[in-house]
């Protein structure tokens, strides 16, 4: 799975996103625990189906290809919500991380990235995938006035 074709990584690339992710996801995992009064013993529970190396993978194929939830679960022999939440928990920390560009320095928001690319004069391939977004129904609860067509007297 780790291979370029399907990730766009090369698989150094993958372990030092490993090591550099993966202490911060397992922080955040465990101050999320901790937030809430326990209602099991430590230890007890459910185990994850898919481990953080997995859900690092998932992620990238997602961002990469545009896979859907119900192909990924299929893939990893787990649940679509499974990779729902993996997809959630590990976008925000690839954000956070941003890209890195020549000389070590790290641009993370998107204006960053374009002042840079307007300063060295350097272009760049932008991916503007539509992505499906759900929302409530005809005449349903949640759904503003601005959402329904505007041919409406």
């Amino acid at each position: 799975m780790s291979e370029r074709r399907v990730t766009g990584l090369s698989t150094a690339v993958i372990a030092d996103l490993v090591a550099e992710l993966g202490p911060i996801w397992q922080a955040r995992r465990d101050a999320e625990l901790l937030d809430r009064p326990r209602r099991r013993a430590v230890g007890a529970g459910a185990r994850y189906k898919l481990v953080f190396v997995d859900r690092l993978l998932a992620t990238l194929v997602h961002l990469r290809h545009g896979v859907t939830h119900d192909v990924l679960a299929c893939w990893f022999q787990v649940d679509r919500s499974t990779i729902t939440r993996a997809v959630g928990e590990i976008r925000p920390l690839l954000a956070d991380r941003g890209c890195r560009v020549e000389g070590g320095l790290r641009l993370r928001p998107l204006a960053d990235v374009i002042a840079h690319l307007g300063a060295t004069g350097q272009t760049a391939l932008m991916d503007a995938t539509e992505i499906r977004v759900r929302r409530p129904g005809a005449h349903r609860g949640g759904r503003s006035r601005s959402a329904r067509a505007e041919s409406t007297p």
